[in-house]
């Protein structure tokens, strides 16, 4: 599935527009750095690798930006430590468990 990321800057979140529903990955801005903080996909999309696909365009999104990552959210963390061509974009000194 090919879903088009939205990073919608007032409510500080990433989302996508799927039927009724609104996936979503909060974060938190800081200079350079962003914070993802909550993913919340609704029950009737789980396990449909929207929640992946989700973490994959924010990260990339991030990459582009240049931004610094802290991954608050625990969903993102185990997506990077599985992924781990993405722990570049983590802030030095954190460490993904």
């Amino acid at each position: 599935m090919n879903y088009t990321l939205i990073d919608n800057i007032e409510k500080k979140q990433y989302e996508f527009h799927i039927e009724e529903h609104i996936p979503r990955i909060e974060y938190i801005k800081a200079q350079n750095n962003i914070y993802l903080t909550h993913t919340e996909v609704q029950q009737k999309l789980t396990g449909k690798g929207v929640g992946t696909a989700l973490v994959k365009q924010v990260l990339q999104d991030i990459k582009e930006k240049n931004l610094t990552l802290i991954p608050l959210c625990p969903f993102v963390a185990m997506y990077i430590k599985r992924n781990p061509e993405w722990k570049e974009l983590v802030l030095k000194g954190i460490n993904i468990a």
